[in-house]
């Protein structure tokens, strides 16, 4: 079986700012910080520290560039550091995660929604996102559109694999009765 390489296509731009070059970190700062910007909203779910985090994440990693060893593309190094700084953010709100009972198979209905009706209501599944619990949006953000797994989850976030599962799997429901209650 062969490997596969990925090339990092901004590998020049960080190549120039492990060299120091100022005008190469603030041309990775436009490339990469609305994506971290929105990447650290969806988590903290507040503008102002989404800003904070983004500002402290691209500090971080202006500094610890010379750890960046090319393993990975720069744009998933800086998300991993975003989505560490966001989680810390809420964390210090008093994040608490409730471990849940590791057996809750309840079956759940979901609605089904063509394509057309998600491009008309993104506004109010964003809204209702945002209106979750700190913990139950977390778990969501990182799984469902961040794409990490719940075992990755568990890692960030120093839970457990199934408290992670339990707290996606009540953060869907609470999500799916928020957006009914929006007679969705």
């Amino acid at each position: 079986m062969e490997t596969l390489e990925y090339t990092d296509v901004n590998a020049h731009v960080v190549a120039r700012c492990k060299e120091g070059d100022r005008k190469a970190q603030y041309e990775l700062y436009k490339l990469y910080s609305k994506s971290m910007f929105n990447v650290s909203m969806r988590i903290t779910n507040d503008y102002t520290e989404a800003e904070d985090v983004l500002q402290e994440s691209f500090l971080s990693a202006f500094r610890e560039l010379h750890t960046f060893k090319g393993d990975s593309t720069f744009g998933s190094w800086l998300k991993r550091i975003v989505i560490n700084k966001s989680i810390t953010k809420v964390r210090s709100r008093r994040l608490q995660v409730v471990p849940m009972e590791d057996h809750l198979d309840v079956p759940e209905e979901t609605p089904e929604l063509d394509q057309e009706d998600m491009e008309y209501k993104v506004e109010s599944i964003k809204k209702a996102i945002q209106a979750l619990p700190d913990g139950y949006r977390v778990v969501l953000t990182l799984y469902l559109l961040e794409g990490y797994d719940h075992a990755e989850i568990a890692d960030i976030l120093s839970i457990s694999e199934a408290t992670s599962k339990s707290q996606y799997s009540r953060a869907r429901k609470k999500l799916l009765g928020l957006l009914q209650e929006q007679s969705f």
